[in-house]
């Protein structure tokens, strides 16, 4: 793959490896994998610069050079880098003030893995006793003409030379952000039009839709109050929640004093709609969706999606109906099984224990059973429990079925505590003459 900085990529290694650099660049799977990482350079500051993999790679790297190895080749017996210099090193670059520590840990070798699968070698190593980190030098050497080549200085160059671009590009759009106070009414649409383009990066459109929002409310008003002479006049605020684009699960946008929540996505998946319904069960929540579609096509998108989901393919049928409410409802598709010890069916479609629906034992023995199935990946099916600590059940309710699925059904014995004997510490030996 090739792109716009590729040819800087080419140019860095044409200085460093003259003739055969050409051959570095399509032989080295490091090399390859920083080209497809600052394929965003060309797209300006609105697109994503991934930088948390980059720097992972970076200051490992630095830190190999600092200490010459590759002059040295003593590699194999360093200690490998602290985490907590190399952590804090990252936040030290551009754009790395709020990397968290996934990159080093997992997440780019996991990347590395899906673009180059027959690759031998993982580029972080790490050891979680000690907390120490080594970037794998089998990819810092290639061979080529049986000679081999360090790439540790080459790597560096290219991500430096990536992040100058990308600064260039963020200042560039920063200044064109303030001279648009100058920009006539429809060049101004035009300018906030192209930040929310599909080809722009979420955390652009995030605030920007947070702008626009913003502005819609500010001079918008609600009259409110707990006593209907003591009404009170109040403009509706957008507040941010959190920082731009942090995927830590939380709401993006909250309106004072309605009460109501902002969520920003460039998805249409039901599924992560109803979890974000979840967390704020009582309030209501507006999607802000990020889509070259219409409003009607998105509308029938996320009905499509919905039918599916409630969708139940299988015939229903009506269940005993229990003491209160809800009524307990028997499994339609329980597993029929061969008889086993320990295993009662009072029910023909209901199992004990019961596979997976929300009903009552048929009834208990005083005795000592087991918490945990023998066959553990039969959840809850028709095996007698093993191997963990003993629970004692309560006195078991009559043997006699009362009504199948009665939940409401149990034992309890006279309490005559005051005539209890107190437990003792110590026991003796009396004799009665």
């Amino acid at each position: 793959m090739e792109h716009e900085f590729t040819k800087k990529i080419k140019e860095i290694l044409e200085k460093n490896f003259g003739n055969i650099s050409d051959r570095v660049f399509s032989e080295s799977d490091i090399i390859q994998y920083l080209n497809i990482k600052t394929k965003s350079a060309s797209k300006g500051s609105k697109s994503r610069g991934s930088f948390a993999n980059l720097y992972a790679v970076y200051v490992l790297v630095e830190d190999y050079l600092s200490k010459e190895f590759h002059k040295t080749g003593k590699y194999a017996e360093y200690e490998g880098a602290v985490f907590t210099n190399i952590f804090k090193r990252q936040r030290e670059l551009p754009f790395g003030q709020k990397l968290q520590n996934h990159a080093l840990n997992h997440r780019m070798n996991e990347e590395f893995k899906k673009y180059f699968r027959t690759c031998d070698f993982i580029p972080i190593l790490r050891s979680p006793e000690t907390n120490r980190y080594w970037f794998n030098e089998n990819l810092l050497k290639i061979k080529i003409n049986e000679q081999y080549y360090n790439l540790a200085k080459t790597i560096i160059g290219i991500i430096d030379k990536y992040v100058e671009t990308k600064k260039s590009a963020f200042e560039k759009f920063i200044r064109f952000c303030e001279s648009s106070q100058k920009l006539k009414k429809k060049e101004l649409i035009d300018f906030v039009g192209s930040l929310v383009e599909p080809t722009v990066d979420a955390r652009v459109f995030e605030i920007v839709s947070y702008s626009i929002l913003k502005y819609y409310y500010h001079n918008r008003k609600i009259y409110w109050g707990f006593e209907i002479d003591k009404i009170q006049e109040e403009n509706l605020k957008l507040y941010k929640t959190g920082r731009t684009n942090a995927n830590d699960g939380g709401i993006d946008f909250v309106m004072k004093p309605l009460g109501r929540f902002f969520q920003v996505t460039e998805t249409v998946d039901v599924n992560k709609y109803f979890l974000d319904i979840d967390k704020i069960e009582k309030y209501p929540i507006t999607f802000v969706v990020k889509s070259s579609d219409s409003v009607r096509v998105l509308k029938s998108k996320i009905k499509e999606q919905i039918s599916n989901k409630i969708l139940i393919h299988c015939h229903q049928i009506p269940g005993p109906k229990s003491v209160g409410s809800p009524e307990a409802v028997t499994s339609h598709s329980a597993s029929f099984t061969e008889p086993e010890d320990c295993v009662i069916i009072q029910v023909l479609v209901v199992v004990k224990p019961a596979a997976f629906v929300e009903v009552m034992t048929g009834r208990t023995v005083d005795s000592i059973v087991f918490a945990r199935p023998g066959h553990f990946w039969q959840k809850l099916s028709d095996y007698k429990s093993v191997r963990c600590l003993l629970d004692v059940f309560t006195i078991g309710p009559p043997t006699k079925v009362i009504s199948p699925l009665e939940i409401l059904v149990g034992t309890f014995e006279q309490r005559n505590i005051f005539l209890e004997k107190f437990p003792r510490l110590l026991i003796g030996n009396m004799l009665d003459i």
